[in-house]
């Protein structure tokens, strides 16, 4: 009896599968509805092999769907990094007023920095917070008489050079305001809100720290040109931990310049009493450093009159030299983002009057490009460059794709990425308008 039961459920499975196979294979719907294809009787061997065709065939069908979606994407790609737009059309456009709806008094100086993806735009004045539609966040009056300004993420610092005030923003407004007693020469920002300052007197430079509120900190590093040398230039890393500076000095009668780190961690603080953890003089005998930056909490740069050398604070106790990159020619122009460094060279050579080079933070060659434009200012806006003059705009890719070229009515005081792909943000002394790009 159960020898019985087994071989009937065995006939049975058999059956089963050969269903399953049967129903993959799908007559012509014309026949089935002319009742002309009845199922046929195929072995077992027969059902198999359709259902392999039938496998095959999917996978041929999802092959093709593959390259096409591939060389779709490739297309697009190759049309996204090479097309050049040709013109463009005004999504919006709004007047620069105050926050009290009257017309802003234009100071004989404007300038502006980019604050995240908005920009501050300060003069003798005062200082706005703008965002990418042209709406005032906040209003901060002052009076300077020569302003300069830093950012560091989401932090930025106006100063009067030479003169005593340091206020301290944030995307809320300001937040503190320092008193000097010394006059400023130069002001730097971490992203945690901690400002420094190199003041001066008649003898000695110092440099020194105030917290977010504007209230100075017990930290001062104090030199002398005669000694540790002048310091031109410094610049605090995102997280407030390090300082990059540079310093111009004697020696044997000479001005040569050096590069020096500083650590305020717990690190520094073991490494000497200066917080000093590295400092690289040879590299730079003979030149000036009147530019340094900390990119990221890792890597920084040094810009001198012959070039750029790249650093990495990976090991805190001990910064070290990536590489160095010498200017084929006269520097024009050094502008830098996070994520970006860019220099530009007059070229003495072929008909393309400057040269221009990008690199990576670790200091990565990524663009080599030549044009004729004369531009008049420069800035990265993502991974674009943008140049312009006063009334002319281009803008470039990494890949080195003028992307666009156009000419506008007023003059163009600022131009920054807009909300949307192909959108931009062009400013000039009276009014804000977003672009869209065309064609």
């Amino acid at each position: 009896m159960d020898e019985k039961n087994t071989t009937n459920r065995d006939t049975m499975n058999r059956e089963m599968k050969k269903q399953q196979l049967r129903r993959q294979i799908v007559p012509s719907p014309g026949a089935q509805a002319a009742g002309l294809a009845p199922e046929p009787e195929m072995t077992e061997e027969e059902l198999r092999e359709a259902h392999r065709k039938a496998v095959r065939r999917r996978f041929l069908i999802a092959a093709v769907i593959l390259v096409i979606a591939a060389l779709a994407g490739a297309g697009f790609y190759y049309w996204w990094q090479y097309h050049e737009y040709t013109e463009y059309a005004v999504s919006w456009e709004t007047d620069l007023i105050a926050a009290d709806g009257e017309a802003r008094t234009e100071s004989s100086f404007t300038g502006y920095v980019d604050f995240g993806s908005n920009m501050i735009k300060y003069t003798k004045d005062g200082a706005s917070y703008i965002d990418s539609r042209g709406k005032t966040i906040w209003v901060q009056t002052y009076e300077m008489k020569s302003p300069i300004a830093e950012v560091n993420g989401s932090y930025a610092v106006i100063a009067d050079q030479q003169g005593n005030s340091i206020y301290i923003c944030n995307e809320e407004g300001c937040q503190g305001v320092a008193t000097t007693l010394l006059p400023i020469v130069k002001v730097s920002v971490s992203a945690q809100g901690v400002a420094g300052a190199i003041l001066e007197d008649a003898n000695s430079n110092y440099i020194t720290w105030f917290r977010r509120d504007g209230q100075q900190l017990d930290i001062t590093i104090k030199s002398r040109l005669s000694g540790d040398g002048y310091p031109l230039d410094f610049s605090f890393s995102p997280d407030g931990n390090k300082v990059i500076c540079s310093y111009v000095y004697m020696n044997n009668g000479m001005m040569d310049s050096r590069v020096v780190f500083y650590d305020f961690s717990e690190i520094g603080k073991n490494a000497s009493p200066k917080r000093l953890v590295g400092g690289f003089d040879d590299i730079f005998t003979g030149t000036i450093v009147p530019r340094v930056r900390f990119l990221t909490d890792i890597y920084s740069f040094a810009c001198s009159d012959q070039g750029l050398t790249f650093f990495s604070s990976k090991n805190l106790a001990s910064p070290e030299m990536l590489s160095q990159v010498t200017a084929e020619g006269e520097i024009c122009s050094l502008f830098y983002s996070a994520e970006y460094v860019g220099l530009i060279v007059a070229n003495s050579e072929g008909e393309n009057p400057y040269h221009m080079e990008i690199y990576s933070p670790a200091g990565k060659l990524l663009l080599r490009r030549d044009f004729n434009f004369p531009y008049k200012e420069v800035s990265f806006g993502g991974d674009q460059i943008f140049l312009w003059n006063e009334d002319t705009l281009q803008i470039y890719n990494l890949a080195g794709t003028l992307k666009f070229s156009g000419t506008f009515d007023n003059t163009i005081s600022k131009v920054t990425r807009g909300r949307f792909p192909n959108t931009y943000i062009i400013t000039d002394p009276q009014k804000m308008r977003e672009i869209t790009l065309q064609r």
